[in-house]
């Protein structure tokens, strides 16, 4: 199925709050492994407060549904005491994707 879609959501840290991001971030994987349609999720760190979330879709159903689960509902109960600012959330369309033999 191609991935037609995806997310990128980028973090920004309070100062004394980036491992505990980080950590949140780390465990949230278990959580996306229990969705079907999200066919990749990248979290990621850009620099010590920074960091991101890139996710890939092959319908926007599954972009919707990924978007109303447990991810985006637990980073809203820790978001206030972990963040700097709320987070900024983008849709984008994929132009392109390159998948290695064996994906």
């Amino acid at each position: 199925m191609e991935l037609k879609l995806g997310v990128l959501a980028l973090l920004e840290a309070k100062p004394d709050k980036a491992g505990d991001l980080k950590e949140f971030l780390i465990g949230g994987k278990a959580l996306v492994d229990l969705e079907p349609g999200t066919r990749t999720w990248y979290a990621f760190q850009i620099d010590d407060t920074h960091f991101g979330i890139f996710d890939t879709f092959a319908d926007e159903d599954a972009r919707q549904a990924h978007l109303n689960g447990a991810i985006p509902k637990a980073l809203g109960e820790v978001g206030p005491n972990l963040l700097a600012k709320d987070p900024e959330l983008n849709t984008i369309d994929l132009l392109a994707v390159k998948h290695e033999k064996g994906d």
